[in-house]
């Protein structure tokens, strides 16, 4: 058994933390300055964690192997495991042309590239995270935007920001249910603090985007629309976050959302032109189709939204869960003992793997691909091409999401990741603020809000609770912190570079696009946390 030490050079919070955050200064300057591609930031800031943990931290060789080969597990299955079959469905589209149908079908409710971008990547991309989540909303929207004629730089970027909004609630409100048992408060009360903190950002976020587009100018022209998209989707999520709780949240903001701007559609559209960068031509050049040549061609995501739905409802899930395999990973289950102030008591780590391969989201996409397949007459040959082409498009992508879902497990088991929890906590009065940016830390880190809320979530109780602070806000706004920290997380990077089939070598250009924002989002929604904790 071997006893985490989270303060290793000379019991001093501030040195330790330094020490700890070598792997990510090591994953920021190859990523960020000297421009690399993700995988060599990835595969190099795991080299560098692994001395950090070796060296200082005194984890043993066989512990630290095993927490690698267990992140390692979770990015290929369930994250990469739902990345390939949602490039998968896109692929099946279009190789069929069917694509061009969908893009035909698009344009008839608008021609406008800011409109669709608010359509899709915002309202569709929060639709699909609420119903599945884990990297799936950015490979859907992100591929439909670039198959509509986006620039795929900007197409990976615009569903990276607007992936924002919904991630807090994601997958049928996972990550709440990861914060519950962080924390042992109640569902209902965590969900509350979430959707007060990130509903007021929420409204602004389509005006952001289009902020993002073109400016003022790109915004002025789509005010209405931005608007209607914003308020409605806020309005919801708060609404059903406070009173409700977090399962529906995202799927029903989405919802409001979606017919909210198609309803609009109806009787307004912008009077302006725009285009944007990389554009051509901003106006498509539609063709009619029948509703039966447009519902084929839709099938995929139709069958998708209904898959998803059906694997991620109660009943569904409990199912066929029961075909899950639980793994006790080897090596390293309940060898290591957790303290204080991440758990009251020290306690053994428990490391097992839900092999859950029929209840994963991932399954739900690869099920609902399969049917549409067949529906759009895809033979037995052209579908094992297009499996083969996907897995060689994502070879690169997948070894990033593994190396890098390895190194925050490596950086999590070795007590690293506690470290800089703790210089946080030493923010005092602050700590509202730099709640929110801890949780951006978790989920720049493991990519994923469900583990960020899994790691921080108990010590936002705890520091709150030494500092006299709401626990329940304390923790919320870990939890939606952390939504910010999704668009510059390399797992989403990979995820957004592999579905618009840009360069590997763009993923560093692309950080730096989503970077400022990520920031800038995350001291907004700090800022408002601190207004609630002291003044509201």
């Amino acid at each position: 058994m071997w006893e985490q030490n989270y303060l290793p050079i000379a019991d001093s919070p501030l040195l330790s933390a330094l020490v700890a955050a070598i792997p990510i200064f090591v994953l920021l300057t190859l990523i960020g300055i000297m421009r690399k591609p993700a995988w060599v930031a990835a595969v190099s800031g795991l080299a560098s964690a692994l001395v950090v943990v070796l060296l200082v931290y005194k984890m043993p060789l066989g512990l630290a192997i095993g927490a690698v080969t267990r992140g390692a597990a979770e990015g290929l299955f369930p994250i990469g495991w739902i990345v390939f079959w949602a490039i998968v469905m896109y692929r099946v589209t279009l190789d069929t042309g069917k694509f061009e149908i969908i893009k035909d079908s698009i344009g008839s409710l608008t021609a406008d590239r800011r409109l669709q971008a608010m359509l899709i990547a915002f309202a569709f991309g929060a639709f699909i995270e609420g119903a599945s989540g884990f990297g799936t909303p950015v490979a859907v929207a992100a591929a439909m935007l670039a198959g509509l004629g986006f620039n795929p730089f900007y197409a990976a970027g615009i569903c990276l920001l607007a992936n924002t909004a919904p991630v807090a609630f994601g997958s049928i409100g996972t990550p709440v249910a990861a914060l519950v048992t962080a924390t042992g408060l109640p569902a209902l009360e965590l969900s509350s603090w979430i959707g007060r903190i990130c509903a007021p950002i929420s409204v602004f976020i389509p005006a952001y985007l289009m902020m993002v587009m073109g400016g003022v100018n790109a915004l002025k022209g789509v005010v209405p629309a931005a608007v209607v998209c914003g308020v409605s989707f806020a309005s919801v999520q708060f609404l059903v976050s406070n009173f409700v709780g977090p399962e529906l949240t995202d799927i029903l903001a989405a919802i409001a959302a979606i017919i909210s701007l198609i309803a609009l559609f109806r009787f307004w559209q912008p009077k302006d032109t725009f285009v944007m960068v990389g554009d051509s031509n901003a106006v498509l050049v539609m063709q009619k189709h029948s509703v039966r040549e447009t519902l084929i061609a839709w099938s995929p995501y139709i069958l998708l939204v209904i898959f998803v739905l059906i694997w991620g409802s109660p009943q569904g899930k409990a199912l066929m869960n029961q075909l899950s395999l639980v793994i006790e990973w080897p090596g390293i289950h309940n060898q290591i003992i957790r303290g204080a102030p991440l758990v009251v008591e020290p306690s053994p780590y428990n490391t097992t793997f839900t092999f859950n391969w029929l209840s994963a989201a991932g399954t739900a996409c690869a099920l609902a691909g399969f049917v549409a397949s067949r529906i759009l007459g895809v033979g037995s040959r052209q579908y094992v091409g297009i499996l083969g082409k996907v897995l060689k498009q994502l070879s690169f992508s997948l070894l990033t999401i593994a190396s890098v879902v390895g190194l925050a497990f490596l950086l999590n088991y070795s007590g690293a990741i506690v470290t800089l929890g703790m210089a946080f906590a030493l923010t005092g009065p602050l700590f509202p603020f730099f709640a929110a940016m801890l949780g951006w830390l978790g989920v720049f880190l493991t990519g994923s809000d469900t583990s960020a809320n899994l790691l921080f979530g108990n010590l936002a109780v705890i520091t709150a609770n030494q500092l006299g602070l709401d626990p329940a806000m304390m923790a919320g706004a870990t939890s939606a912190g952390g939504v910010m920290g999704k668009m510059i997380s390399l797992q989403s990077l990979a995820v957004a570079v592999a579905a618009t089939g840009m360069s590997r070598s763009q993923e560093g250009e692309l950080m730096r696009f989503t970077f400022k924002h990520s920031i800038f989002l995350a001291s907004v929604l700090g800022a408002l946390t601190m207004l609630y904790a002291y003044l509201w």
